[in-house]
């Protein structure tokens, strides 16, 4: 059970809870190594956050955070003003006289879904070559099975190259943070996953996390290549989940049932619970795709052949073409998508973020204007990212606001479930919306005040109750064909 916690942004920091503060550096300033280095200072510890985009770094010693996440930049803010934390990009001068030091950089997927260590290993080496005093290396990046080993290893032979006779352990400490909570999750953590190989190692860790542990926070001791393997297991795992319920979805919506009443049925069950079965256009984000793809190589790389990690990735490659085969089989009839303007709601991976790699609804963008389409979108926070990753291109429009998506338009697709489009008024939108059909990618529309208001509404395992109206000329709203999975 997670301790209690009044809000994401505390009012005063928790050094007084148990716990002395501690000198820390945290390489990287990223969405893991910015909310690792915020949070640290709230829990009472003097926090330098290095990283080497000088421009970064200026920004936030201005209190400008690069990405979205509720509570992070008030906390930044806090923290600054108080002297707990500091930005820099002089690693050798934050080195100095530190207890503990986070790797939280990135690691990237390379094509072939394998993980690029290049900045994990430079940053170890750094580390090695610069720490000025005995201090506890904690491998906060998400990295494949036996790089903790390795990055001690090397930070070893750094050390043993400069003659100190003093050492510095390498321990895994991977994150579970959810991006549009994350400062949450981690000052109310389920559970504190340390891998180390001699239980002394992570004294200096635990003694960091002395305020959390003492309301109640579990701390599950594991070796490095299980914590590892732990983190990679748990993304992988929610990713299963949802692609199994779009997978189950497939078979409700060619089969007559409804996935919103199987996910009833089956998340009433203890021994599956309700969390991540709710069917839709597919996952994205900065972690799922990458590491379910990770894992597999991985795998592949032990000489196991990961079938269901496969599966998964397949079953939400297909999922993303949900949308857009919808449209075109509405439209078959009538010269296709071609000339049709059709309104993209939500462009993030996620409501709560801008974050958009590998977002469902860039792909759905891509798909469309492929066909012909015009496109009109619109994301309350992912706005302008979208629009320098996809850039100024014929026939897409950036709107100003969510209605103003749908002047001129034919369809709506809701991609991303933010507040603001689960409160909208469906007979305005009806009022604008030519065809009066709207597709809800997340299954989070009022099925009945939707289509009270005389939408066509088609959700994910769900088929239409009711027909397009007929002075629309669309084909009749039935399952278009499914196309094959792929081989998994």
């Amino acid at each position: 059970m997670k301790a209690p916690h009044a809000g994401t942004v505390p009012s005063t920091p928790r050094a007084d809870r148990g716990s002395a503060a501690q000198r820390v550096a945290v390489i990287g300033t990223g969405y893991v190594g910015l909310v690792t280095a915020a949070c640290l200072a709230d829990l009472g510890h003097r926090v330098v956050g290095v990283d080497s985009d000088a421009a970064k770094v200026r920004a936030l010693e201005h209190d400008r955070v690069p990405i979205h996440e509720p509570g992070l930049e008030a906390l930044v803010a806090m923290h600054r003003a108080a002297d707990r934390l500091r930005f820099t990009t002089d690693l050798g001068g934050a080195l100095e006289a530190v207890e503990l030091v986070f790797i939280a950089v990135g690691t990237p997927a390379d094509a072939d879904g394998s993980t690029d260590l290049g900045a994990v290993t430079d940053a170890a080496a750094q580390v090695g070559a610069r720490l000025a005093a005995p201090a506890t290396v904690v491998v906060k990046s998400t990295v494949p099975i036996g790089t903790t080993e390795r990055l001690g290893k090397l930070v070893a032979a750094e050390l043993r190259a400069r003659g100190v006779a003093w050492r510095a352990p390498v321990i895994g400490n991977p994150e579970f943070l959810r991006e549009g909570r994350a400062v949450r999750d981690f000052l109310e953590p389920d559970r504190i996953v340390v891998g180390a190989s001699l239980p002394e190692h992570a004294e200096r860790l635990l003694a960091a996390y002395a305020p959390l542990v003492a309301r109640g926070v579990p701390v599950l001791m594991l070796g490095p290549r299980s914590a590892e393997l732990a983190k990679y297991a748990a993304n992988a795992m929610l990713a299963a989940r949802i692609s199994f319920m779009n997978e189950m979805a497939a078979i409700a919506e060619a089969g007559g049932a409804d996935i919103e009443e199987v996910r009833a049925g089956i998340g009433s069950d203890p021994r599956i619970g309700p969390e991540f079965l709710r069917a839709g256009i597919g996952w994205g984000g900065s972690c799922f795709p990458k590491d379910v793809a990770s894992l597999a190589h991985g795998a592949r790389r032990f000489g196991v052949e990961p079938q269901m990690l496969a599966a998964v990735q397949a079953v939400n490659e297909r999922q993303k073409r949900w949308a857009f085969e919808r449209l075109r089989h509405a439209y078959a009839a009538h010269d296709g998508l071609r000339g049709r303007r059709i309104a993209v709601w939500g462009l993030a991976f996620k409501p709560g973020t801008d974050d958009l790699r590998e977002a469902p609804s860039l792909a759905l963008v891509t798909q469309l204007l492929a066909a012909g389409a015009e496109v009109a979108a619109w994301d309350p926070v992912a706005l302008d990212g979208a629009r320098r990753q996809l850039g100024e291109r014929p026939r897409l429009h950036w709107a100003s606001g969510c209605l103003e998506t749908l002047d001129g338009a034919h369809a709506l697709v809701l991609a991303t479930e933010w507040d603001e489009f689960r409160r909208a008024d469906p007979h305005a939108v009806a009022a604008r919306l030519a065809d009066r059909l709207v597709l809800d990618g997340r299954n989070v529309l009022d099925r009945e005040a939707w289509e009270g208001a005389g939408l066509t509404l088609w959700q994910v395992g769900r088929a239409p109750r009711r027909r397009a109206p007929a002075d629309t000329g669309l084909a009749p709203l039935r399952r278009p064909a499914q196309r094959a999975t792929m081989a998994a």
